[in-house]
């Protein structure tokens, strides 16, 4: 396990350990035990230059199951990161584009199948490139590893329909303000999702709306913990706090915010977001 990374600002979040700096991860690229993975929406960006010695992880076709609408299994995962060379007690630094929302969604999945020590790089791939820091195009091979046999715990990260319904805390939508109003977006006129067609729009009666951005600088990384205490200042820590998105993304994210940042206890993700709940017969929907 590596050190923690000592930058300052990050000592003012309730959980500095789960974020590393650019400086930090430059310093230490190479090192036995750590491991960069980068998580994108658009996994080709890994071929036009990526972190050094990091390897890539495609959420689609290997975090996701392809048989179901839910991610992969414990035996799934165990040869995953077995065939990644991936270690159980390895240091795992995720990043990404979109400013993380697949490296913090990859992230929330890795914690529910119990991986102890893995961070986020602030400001992700963004921040990277723009600070002109080395990149590369090899792509790195790794010993398979041993790494043990594990199984996930969906119980206290992750949220299901029948949890929303029955849901006596905050609910959150993470959408952009259009998406919440059921309104067409300037990305496509007929109003439906880039993610793909949802046949209903709006948001989940109940819910209230606070974008994802709110958390982060133009330049991706985190706004400082004051800066987050007054943007999220209408949630209570210790309320049972559910998020969603369109299709989970932008939730996880919201959710690294809440729980390693400001130190909520009980925030949990659903996942089947807005691309379950607008295309469920029968459900109730707000504009």
């Amino acid at each position: 396990m590596a050190e923690v990374d000592p930058y300052p600002p990050f000592q003012q979040y309730a959980h500095p350990e789960r974020l590393v700096s650019a400086p930090w991860l430059s310093a230490r690229l190479g090192v036995k035990g750590l491991r960069v993975i980068e998580v994108d929406e658009d996994s080709l960006l890994y071929d036009i230059g990526h972190i050094p010695t990091a390897t890539r992880i495609n959420f689609r076709t290997e975090l996701l199951s392809s048989l179901t609408r839910d991610f992969i299994n414990g035996e799934e995962f165990t040869r995953l990161m077995r065939e990644k060379g991936i270690h159980e007690d390895d240091t795992v630094v995720l990043y990404g584009d979109k400013s993380n929302w697949w490296a913090a969604y990859a992230l929330w999945v890795f914690t529910l199948f119990g991986h102890k020590d893995v961070r986020l790089l602030d400001g992700g791939r963004d921040a990277w490139m723009s600070e002109e820091r080395d990149t590369s195009f090899m792509v790195p091979e790794f010993p398979e590893s041993e790494y043990p046999e594990v199984t996930r715990d969906d119980s206290v990260l992750r949220a299901f329909v029948s949890d929303v319904r029955e849901a006596t805390g905050s609910l959150v939508d993470t959408r952009p303000p259009e998406e919440f109003a059921g309104e067409a977006t300037e990305f496509d006129p007929n109003g439906n999702s880039p993610y793909g067609t949802t046949m209903c729009h709006g948001h989940i009666p109940g819910a209230i709306n606070l974008e994802w951005d709110r958390a982060t600088y133009p330049n991706s990384c985190f706004r400082n913990v004051d800066d987050l205490k007054v943007n999220y200042g209408m949630l209570e820590p210790d309320t049972p706090t559910i998020l969603y998105s369109h299709v989970g993304a932008q939730a996880a994210f919201t959710w690294f915010v809440l729980t390693y940042l400001l130190g909520f206890k009980k925030a949990q993700v659903y996942d089947g977001s807005w691309s379950e709940w607008g295309n469920m017969v029968n459900m109730p929907i707000e504009k």
